[in-house]
């Protein structure tokens, strides 16, 4: 077998990440898949490169001096790659590609953008992982991310990209069958829901790590069912389940949304940017904001006209959920007065 830049980048993601499970996630395979590609990959290397423990996978010193040499090829690729595209933006008029984890603001943020910027090309790509969208951003294949951070669950972000927070702390709600016990109440205790089956998309990154914490620090071990949330919709519907949303997220008829007592819950909300992306687009760098760093790297460009359409999109869907309006008024929160877009 003939290594390739894939192999490699599965190699550096089991040493970053530290077990072949956590790197399967971020490379977005199955952990049985990724391990069969180890086997292969040392098998064509005659040697191990990694000693499995209990604990994890740690680089053997084979692993070590492959890894060593691997990184830099990655990063010369990254490079390449990056250099490329932009050369081919430059040569096929504005355009803006957007990445995105879920979120009910795309709508309008679209609108407002397209609305903004009549004469740019304006593609969205989606993904349920935030990580994998901020490599694209650093590899040059998408211009602007937006994402979520589950609170205890930092992303990795590459070195280089501008940061602007939306939302320092989003509260995550529940969403329950109507005839649920607790749907009744207007703020739901966790401890009311012991007993339920909750649904979780252990692809999202953090979201499984961050439930589980909270449900662990609250004294509970509910039973936990894996899978996507379109999944969850129809299970929860029906009783089955119970599962968080984002408290954008709208009632059905046959499901309702609940604040949980003292948000234990919470994401923070973020739009990742590489350097000069905008300029792309047709937007004017608008220099540094005091909202605005560049990830482990001081200050960076604002793309301020497309952060404004975000934030006056969010605020929109904000404001039409109307739990979520209810908890921004309880909590004198400045959503509330932010100027209309």
């Amino acid at each position: 077998m003939e290594l390739e830049v894939r192999h490699l980048r599965a190699l550096c993601a089991i040493a970053d990440a530290g077990s072949l499970h956590k790197a399967a996630r971020q490379l977005g395979m199955s952990q049985p898949s990724l391990t069969t590609q180890l086997r292969r990959i040392e098998n064509s290397l005659g040697a191990e490169l990694f000693s499995r423990e209990r604990t994890g996978c740690r680089p053997t010193l084979l692993g070590h001096s492959v890894l060593s040499r691997a990184r830099p090829l990655i990063a010369g690729m990254a490079v390449l790659v990056s250099e490329a595209r932009a050369a081919a933006d430059r040569s096929a008029g504005p355009r803006l590609r957007i990445g995105s984890t879920a979120s009910r603001a795309l709508a309008g943020w679209l609108r407002r953008l397209r609305e903004r910027l009549p004469g740019t090309d304006i593609s969205l790509q989606m993904d349920v992982s935030a990580n994998a969208l901020l490599r694209e951003v650093a590899g040059g294949g998408l211009d602007v991310a937006f994402v979520h951070e589950v609170e205890g669950c930092p992303l990795r972000v590459p070195p280089g990209l501008d940061r602007r927070v939306l939302v320092e702390r989003e509260p995550q709600f529940i969403s329950l069958a109507r005839d649920h016990p607790a749907a009744g109440r207007p703020v739901v205790e966790l401890a009311d829901l012991a007993s339920d089956r909750w649904m979780i998309d252990p692809t999202v990154d953090g979201e499984w790590d961050g439930l589980r914490r909270v449900l662990s620090d609250a004294g509970l071990n509910p039973p936990v069912l894996h899978g996507d949330y379109l999944t969850a919709s129809s299970l929860i519907a029906v009783g089955e389940a119970i599962a968080p949303c984002q408290p954008t997220s709208v009632p059905r008829e046959d499901m309702v949304v609940r604040p949980l007592r003292d948000d234990p819950l919470g994401v923070r909300l973020l739009l990742f940017s590489r350097p000069g992306a905008y300029e792309g687009a047709g937007i004017a760098s608008s220099g540094t904001s005091p909202d605005t760093d560049r990830a482990g790297d001081g200050d960076g460009p604002g793309g301020a006209e497309v952060y404004a359409d975000l934030e006056a999109a969010y605020r929109e869907a904000a404001l039409q959920a109307g739990v979520y309006r209810q908890w921004l008024t309880r909590n004198k929160s400045p959503l509330l007065h932010a100027p209309a877009a």
